[in-house]
């Protein structure tokens, strides 16, 4: 972090010189004008965070060169502490009234001149952390709002069925049970219940994704604070996770492994949303019966992880505009889905500065390859 910038504006030099030796112990940036449209011209160059300003020089005095300071919205907000051998009241309503924020008498006192300059630069500081967050608050809205303004065909054909359908099965199956329960067997009422238990999962599960997405979006806007989670699954747990996601659907059997022992800098939570999202696509997306190969491997200290399933496939179109409530062709197909799986990956994957790529053969195959960081040595 670079040290705090302070410009001296004063037309006797020696009074410059008086300054830096009373302030050269704090180890501040200090950067020197001899006249007020000097100091005027350099403002963008030194970028000061604070302005210690002579009122008694020729030409532009202190307090016309406070005013221009403060009419520029760029630099309003530099604390300005006006040097002063006036003493009247009068003269030091005129520095405040002109916009400074501080004054200091010659002689200049070190001690006094110490703490004026450090009360200054904490309020400039509290101002810019102020102003960072605000910035964020604002780059952040704007992101979710091009993007909420980009998807929202999408969501209107997609995320709004996939909430309106549980929601609406549950509702139905309530309303059921409320008019005809005395009138139906244990058998009847449980087949309803079973119905309504698969809604709620499914529901959950479009919610939990959804809640996922933002997540790492926001994540994706802010720097990086956390240590590098790392995270070693073995390879029997992988499999036994991924045949009993399959298992779902009656395609455990579908599933053909090759992968390779090896931990990754992921959280355990990230690495396993990875696989199973790009198991959930291939299951979705191919026909039961045909094989879903996994395979792993590592290349210059990535884990290169391959999912290829012998589905419907992609066209190049759809692979270049692969993002959050992306369904192609939903029309024509039966699969549910938010279209949010490869969107999850493809953040979680340029979160952890991997990468992911998709190769197809419309109508016939799709590969998804995902690279990420393995475990530090």
């Amino acid at each position: 972090m670079n040290p705090p910038s302070i410009l001296i504006v004063d037309d006797e030099p020696n009074n410059f010189d008086v300054i830096e030796t009373l302030l050269s112990v704090q180890g501040y940036q200090l950067y020197y004008a001899s006249n007020g449209q000097e100091a005027l011209s350099i403002l963008d160059t030194v970028n000061p965070d604070l302005i210690l300003l002579d009122v008694m020089m020729p030409g532009l005095n202190g307090i016309d060169v406070c005013k221009k300071i403060k009419a520029d919205l760029q630099w309003k907000i530099v604390p300005i502490i006006m040097v002063t051998a006036l003493s009247s009241k009068e003269d030091l309503a005129l520095c405040l009234e002109a916009g400074a924020d501080d004054f200091i008498s010659k002689p200049v006192n070190r001690l006094e001149l110490c703490a004026r300059v450090k009360s200054m630069l904490r309020i400039k500081q509290q101002h810019d952390t102020i102003q960072h967050f605000s910035d964020l608050q604002r780059n952040t809205i704007n992101v979710l709002g091009r993007n909420l303004q980009e998807l929202t065909g999408n969501l209107v054909l997609s995320l709004s069925q996939e909430l309106n359908t549980p929601v609406n099965g549950i509702s139905s199956i309530i309303e059921l049970l409320k008019v005809n329960i005395k009138n139906m067997d244990t058998v009847e009422v449980q087949l309803l219940l079973d119905l309504a238990d698969q809604s709620a999962h499914r529901l959950e599960d479009v919610t939990n994704r959804f809640l996922l997405y933002l997540e790492l979006e926001l994540a994706s806007l802010q720097p990086q604070s956390k240590p590098i989670e790392e995270t070693y699954l073995p390879v029997a747990t992988i499999q036994a996770r991924l045949k009993s996601q399959a298992a779902k659907v009656n395609r455990k059997d579908d599933l053909v492994f090759d992968l390779q022992e090896i931990g990754v800098r992921l959280s355990k939570r990230y690495f396993l949303v990875i696989l199973q999202e790009l198991v959930d696509n291939a299951l979705k997306f191919s026909q039961t019966g045909t094989k879903i190969t996994i395979q792993s491997q590592v290349i210059n200290g990535m884990l290169e992880i391959s999912v290829h399933d012998q589905g419907r496939g992609m066209t190049k179109q759809q692979i270049a505009k692969v993002g959050a409530f992306m369904q192609f062709e939903r029309p024509n197909q039966e699969q549910s889905g938010t279209g949010l799986g490869l969107a999850i990956i493809k953040k979680i994957v340029e979160g952890a500065k991997g990468k992911l790529t998709i190769t197809s053969i419309y109508e016939k195959e799709t590969t998804v390859n995902v690279s990420v960081p393995i475990k530090f040595v």
